[in-house]
């Protein structure tokens, strides 16, 4: 059987006919292909200065990812598998900054691979792949070296519980994703009377995007959230509203934040009574070294108590 064209000058067997059908599609699959890796990589920024003003306006951590395109086999692997996606890419799509730094062998200038190479050493990146996720405020709240395979669910799961709630300027909610946590002394110190438990505060000026951003981090991390929620009454306030605390044991203005608090500056603070401080730690630490200097706090406190009792 065959097929000829009205003059007869062209004919193709049924099987050629059907090959050159097949490489058509072939080619339009792979057009498709590369046009969506195309509208993927478009959502991820190449400038750690663009991505960084992105999160100051967003209050969104950046997901950075570092790469070597054309020499990381694993690298590669990861982007295919998971970062181009559509799961990742719905996740990603209101709750991050997207950033890639590249550092492929080839197709960059030497200022470019040098300014690249700075945010690497900025963050410690010795291996890739490697994932980053960074506050607001240039911190670093996770990381996570290599790929294993993961499904993009199984990855996007151990990054999610690290995303912390976006932060913006000018919101007075912002910040305070859980009803636990108070928003004045006199309520802490209240509700810490009923509880027999001490008042955890967490002071940052209102109007401070990265301070705020520093906070709801902190609120939403695993080890942070276990701990308080059975030791503490944890209150998130201005540093205005501290103006008696500490004065009284005759502690310093700017141990509470006070007028000499500093921009992005986070204090934690722990106190009975509401005037005296008992135990401070700087909210500029991580997350673990917070947590590790309350545990400490706590173990102190209830050593102390039982030499109390025994006398």
């Amino acid at each position: 059987m065959s097929l000829s064209n009205a003059t007869g000058r062209f004919q193709f067997s049924g099987a050629a006919a059907f090959a050159a059908v097949g490489r058509l599609v072939a080619a339009v699959t792979v057009c498709l292909a590369v046009a969506a890796s195309a509208q993927a990589s478009d959502r991820w920024l190449r400038s750690y200065d663009e991505a960084m003003e992105a999160a100051e306006r967003t209050g969104r951590p950046v997901l950075t990812i570092f790469t070597g395109s054309d020499w990381c086999p694993h690298c590669v692997t990861l982007e295919k598998k998971v970062l181009d996606s559509q799961q990742f890419l719905a996740w990603a799509e209101n709750r991050v900054v997207l950033l890639m730094i590249d550092l492929p062998q080839q197709g960059i200038s030497q200022d470019e691979r040098n300014a690249r190479s700075r945010v690497c050493i900025k963050y410690g990146i010795r291996t890739f792949p490697n994932t980053v996720l960074i506050a607001p405020d240039g911190a670093k709240i996770m990381a996570q070296s290599g790929y294993h395979g993961q499904t993009p669910e199984a990855w996007l799961a151990a990054l999610e519980k690290h995303v912390p709630a976006p932060v913006l300027a000018g919101n007075p909610e912002d910040g305070d994703d859980d009803d636990r946590i108070l928003s004045s002394i006199d309520e802490a110190v209240e509700t810490a009377r009923d509880t027999r438990k001490p008042v955890l505060l967490l002071v940052s000026r209102p109007s401070d995007s990265a301070a705020k951003t520093r906070v709801a981090t902190l609120i939403k991390d695993p080890e942070f959230d276990s701990l308080t929620r059975e030791n503490f009454v944890v209150a998130q306030v201005p540093p205005q509203e501290e103006q008696a605390l500490g004065q009284a044991a005759g502690a310093p203005a700017d141990l509470l934040g006070g007028e000499d608090l500093p921009p992005e500056a986070v204090e934690v603070i722990v106190t009975e009574d509401g005037e005296t401080p008992i135990h401070v730690e700087s909210g500029s630490q991580t997350a673990t070294r917070i947590v590790t200097g309350l545990r400490r706090f706590l173990a102190n406190r209830q050593a102390a108590r039982q030499t109390d009792a025994r006398r």
